[in-house]
């Protein structure tokens, strides 16, 4: 255009860039204001105003609160319980485990059942327990939950009872001179020591126990109510079979494949840890504990010998006798039979659970058929009931044929004779009942009628 007091053209010849929505919203205050009174003195102070307004709004929002804290319940080996609130990060620094085995803890595999051996924790997750066990400390998750609380109550109550030796720091006993310090304060030889030992079970497989029992004693009671629901609605089927029964017993088989898979999970879980010996070997926290302090103790008396080479022999805490227990089989790495003990005996009882469940599924297959058997000979009835209403129609029809066909207008000498009507319609009758009777009896000669 031209270059007239009243033309228009651009100043400079760069695009803008678009505005996202969140700064055109951030700068729509001060635009209004400014569009408002563009040639106004105080324009600038009420402009000025408004945007310590908004500042002042931006900076009262309330932050967001860190997330990923869950509650949970932390019990020592004497059985003593605290309730902790942490994060992620805090329960993976505290037991070393990775953060997937945190995820299988969480909603999505709420309904799956694992037990994994970690270098210093063994997560739990059964059922309903998901809990993290090392060889001094569980880690309970959401240990408020109404199928959580037998679990808490059984830890609170055999914990301190299956802890009958004092232990030092890291689980260690107080050994001295050949003996070990018992509860009562006695001091036993180390081989009656060490036959008290055996007999019990590390805190970790206290734990696993316990959890065991408590879904063992869950899915059992669950099998429980399913059976005394069970046979009743099913013999009521067999005795009517309706819509409302057949609805019940529909409800019925899908509860009992939902609580099958749960005792079937578990019970694949405790095969595959049967099935493998390192992977039993690897639970055995308490023992790869003390194999690590007595490591470590080894390494600082070999220093401790290096530094000092000569001078009196001075008493030591621990004895041979000690140190033969220290590497006795309750330490042996391959020795993995207690274990194995304790998982055989609950994985006898989820097999017996689900010999329980399989018996009520074959009545229930059983009903089926049975109910099948019933509605197939109900159908086979109206079957044979059906032909010989077609029969009866078909003898029924030639004696029709016949009327018809004498209800023409067409000369017959039969019209003559007085008193004809009456035997000729029995006559025709009477070929009627018996082409019905030959027909039915053809019809059982080929066995399409029953007897």
């Amino acid at each position: 255009m031209g270059k007239g007091p009243f033309s228009f053209r651009r100043s400079s010849s760069r695009r803008r860039t678009k505005k996202s929505p969140q700064k055109v919203a951030a700068e729509s205050p001060s635009n209004a204001v400014a569009a408002l009174s563009p040639n106004n003195a105080g324009a600038s102070s009420v402009n000025n105003s408004l945007s310590a307004m908004v500042a002042a709004g931006a900076s009262s929002k309330p932050k967001k609160k860190a997330g990923g804290a869950r509650l949970w319940m932390r019990f020592d080996r004497f059985g003593q319980s605290e309730l902790i609130e942490c994060d992620k990060s805090t329960i993976i620094k505290r037991v070393s485990i990775p953060t997937r085995d945190l995820r299988i803890l969480g909603p999505v595999f709420s309904h799956s059942s694992n037990i994994l051996a970690r270098e210093r924790a063994m997560v739990v997750n059964l059922e309903f327990i998901k809990a993290i066990v090392t060889a001094e400390e569980v880690l309970l998750l959401d240990p408020l939950r109404q199928e959580v609380l037998p679990f808490v109550d059984q830890l609170r109550q055999q914990l301190p009872n299956k802890m009958p030796f004092k232990t030092r720091e890291y689980g260690q006993m107080a050994i001295q001179d050949g003996e070990i310090q018992t509860a009562g304060g006695q001091w036993l030889p180390v081989p009656e020591a060490v036959e008290g030992l055996q007999c019990e079970l590390p805190f970790e497989f206290q734990v696993l126990e316990i959890a065991l029992e408590v879904v063992c004693t869950h899915l059992d009671s669950s099998v429980a109510d399913l059976e005394r629901d069970a046979y009743p609605v099913l013999d009521e089927l067999a005795r009517n079979v309706s819509t409302k029964n057949l609805e019940h017993v529909r409800s019925l088989k899908s509860n009992l494949t939902r609580l099958l898979a749960r005792v079937q999970k578990v019970r694949d879980e405790l095969e595959h840890l049967l099935d493998d010996n390192d992977d039993m070997a690897h639970l055995y926290l308490t023992r790869k504990l003390i194999q690590s302090q007595h490591s470590e103790a080894l390494l600082a008396a070999t220093a401790s010998n290096s530094i000092v080479s000569a001078g009196p022999q001075l008493p030591r805490l621990s004895s041979n006798r000690s140190t033969s227990l220290r590497s006795s089989n309750y330490l042996d790495e391959h020795d993995v039979e207690d274990l194995e003990m304790l998982l055989e005996a609950y994985f006898m009882q989820l097999d017996g659970t689900r010999n329980k469940i399989l018996s009520v599924r074959e009545y229930i297959d059983d009903t089926e058929d049975y109910v099948n058997i019933q509605l197939d000979n109900q159908r086979n009835e109206l079957i044979q009931f059906q032909l010989i209403l077609t029969i009866a129609s078909f003898a029924i029809g030639f004696e029709t044929l016949v009327a018809s066909m004498f209800g023409m207008n067409i000369p017959c000498p039969l019209y003559n004779i007085n008193g004809v009507f009456g035997p000729f319609v029995g006559s025709v009758t009477a070929g009627c009942v018996l082409l019905f009777l030959l027909v039915m009896g053809y019809a059982r000669w080929k066995k399409l009628l029953g007897s």
